[in-house]
């Protein structure tokens, strides 16, 4: 089985975006802030953005199954309350269970927070509670900057996040460490942004003894870890001189990296510096990149290629990349298809 373990519901209903607009409007002018109830997406709309989207290129890859959460770019918690957040988190992952409930066999949900700046982060353990009981929800995103590439926020290994921590333990799901848009001009949301905020969950990750609190606590930074394997050697010494135990023991029990990395030498960097064992197949498929490689006259993010081509790799490592790494790191996906006999 071949499961991306990092898709965004980025092709939803434009009906989705109009109504966003006008609850940002309704910021200014609450005269103009719309009801949750007024946004009105029929199924068979949803079904056409999906089959003629990423499940088109499900099948043309060669995809079995999509971990499938909230466009990140769209979840802005640095827009508006956290009343704006809560009430816009509850659309966006309602539509995000409502595709797995029409394709079951193809995407599994995942939910983003209501997370807003300045907000003690155990306001969004109700809607955590309800996407994983009602929804099914075998993992969340959190983002790590709120205020949406200003950094106002306490560092993730800061006692202000063990709400959260607390309740991916007893649920035993990892969360995706994913920033949302960027409001700061100097960032560029997906060619800045994001890869720096990658890094710097990791480094975060390094200077702390997070897990020494949380042992089963469970990371997924994605985009291939943005500069870490490239910087690898920087980040072992760095914890060397912080007198931080080995790596391996330090972080690599619960941090793990995807492989939305869009070339072929990223992906075998990836597979030199980072264990097998630590990598999840990704693809983040429309997303960020979504043109064609003129090199290769393929898209730059058909991961799967690269994980194909990758010399470095056994078939059981393939296997573990695909697959098996991911039903280990979501244990409720796992749970989830051992109940369907796969």
């Amino acid at each position: 089985m071949i499961i991306d373990c990092h898709g965004h519901y980025t092709t939803a209903p434009k009906a989705l975006e109009a109504w966003r607009n006008q609850q940002i409007a309704g910021i200014k002018d609450p005269s103009a802030m719309p009801r949750a109830s007024s946004l009105k997406i029929s199924d068979d709309e949803i079904r056409e953005t999906i089959v003629n989207n990423q499940l088109r290129l499900m099948k043309e890859r060669g995809n079995d199954l999509t971990l499938f959460s909230p466009r990140a770019s769209f979840m802005a918690h640095h827009i508006g309350n956290f009343e704006v957040s809560s009430t816009w988190a509850a659309i966006c992952n309602e539509l995000c269970f409502r595709v797995s409930q029409l394709f079951p066999d193809n995407f599994v949900p995942v939910a983003m927070l209501p997370q807003s700046p300045g907000v003690d982060p155990k306001t969004c353990i109700p809607e955590l509670v309800k996407c994983v009981e009602q929804y099914g929800c075998v993992g969340i995103n959190l983002n790590p900057d709120p205020s949406g590439g200003h950094w106002k926020e306490p560092p993730l290994t800061d006692k202000w996040w063990y709400p959260i921590y607390e309740k991916m333990v007893e649920y035993d799901i990892p969360a995706m460490i994913h920033v949302s848009t960027s409001c700061n001009p100097a960032f560029h949301t997906t060619g800045a942004h994001y890869l720096n905020a990658d890094t710097t969950a990791f480094m975060q990750c390094v200077q702390g003894d997070l897990f020494k609190d949380f042992p089963t606590l469970r990371f997924l930074i994605p985009h291939g870890g943005g500069a870490v394997p490239y910087h690898w050697g920087r980040f072992r010494g760095l914890a060397q001189e912080l007198k931080k135990p080995l790596l391996t023991e330090h972080v690599l029990n619960n941090i793990f990296f995807d492989t939305c990395v869009y070339h072929q030498p990223g992906i075998d960097l990836l597979n030199t510096v980072i264990p097998v064992r630590n990598v999840l197949f990704a693809s983040e498929m429309i997303g960020a990149v979504r043109g064609i490689d003129p090199q290769t006259g393929h898209y730059y993010d058909d991961t799967k290629r690269y994980i194909d081509a990758c010399g470095l790799l056994s078939d059981e490592d393939r296997h573990a990349i695909f697959e098996a790494n991911t039903r280990r790191v979501f244990p409720r996906l796992d749970a989830r298809l051992k109940a369907k006999g796969l």
